[in-house]
């Protein structure tokens, strides 16, 4: 919402601005909001049989993830490549996404949502809703007291901008 003094944009009136003005840019696999309805972090998701290993398929994906934070407005502090194997977590300064800030093994990660995650082939569909899981749950702990990775994201910053919030699929 845009209040008269101040100004607030939410996810949705982002997705809205977007899909009128700017039909080119494809929107994120998920979209997480802090507890002001503020986006905070996007993330880009592929299951098997696709993964960022391949350059050219990393280094699309990230370009596919900067023409969406440039063509928010906002600045979205947090980006997140995640495959089977590996999660990135990049900052984003409004003109620049940095290197890697937080790599995490996925298995590591999911198998707590998904004990058979390093036994079974996980697609993007399924990867999307265990990435999910784990963001609710570091929002919500509705699985865990302390979900996995918990003191990396506070080191990072992102827990702080996850708890109370939600997140959207595409």
């Amino acid at each position: 919402m845009i209040y008269q003094d101040k100004q607030t944009v939410t996810w949705w009136e982002i997705r809205a601005i977007q899909s009128i003005n700017i039909e080119d840019i494809d929107f994120p696999d998920i979209v997480a909001v802090d507890k002001e309805e503020q986006i905070v972090l996007i993330a880009e998701v592929k299951g098997l049989p696709f993964n960022f290993q391949e350059i050219k398929a990393k280094k699309y994906a990230i370009l596919r993830l900067i023409d969406y934070l440039q063509a928010a407005k906002i600045v979205i502090p947090f980006a997140m490549l995640v495959d089977v194997n590996n999660i990135l977590i990049f900052q984003w300064d409004g003109n620049n996404l940095s290197e890697p800030i937080l790599s995490l093994n996925t298995a590591d990660v999911l198998s707590h949502y998904e004990p058979k995650f390093r036994d079974k082939s996980i697609f993007s569909l399924y990867l999307k809703g265990l990435t999910e899981a784990w963001l609710h749950d570091l929002a919500y702990h509705w699985k865990s007291a302390i979900p996995p990775f918990t003191k990396e994201m506070t080191e990072i910053g992102l827990l702080q901008l996850l708890e109370g919030g939600t997140t959207q699929l595409y």
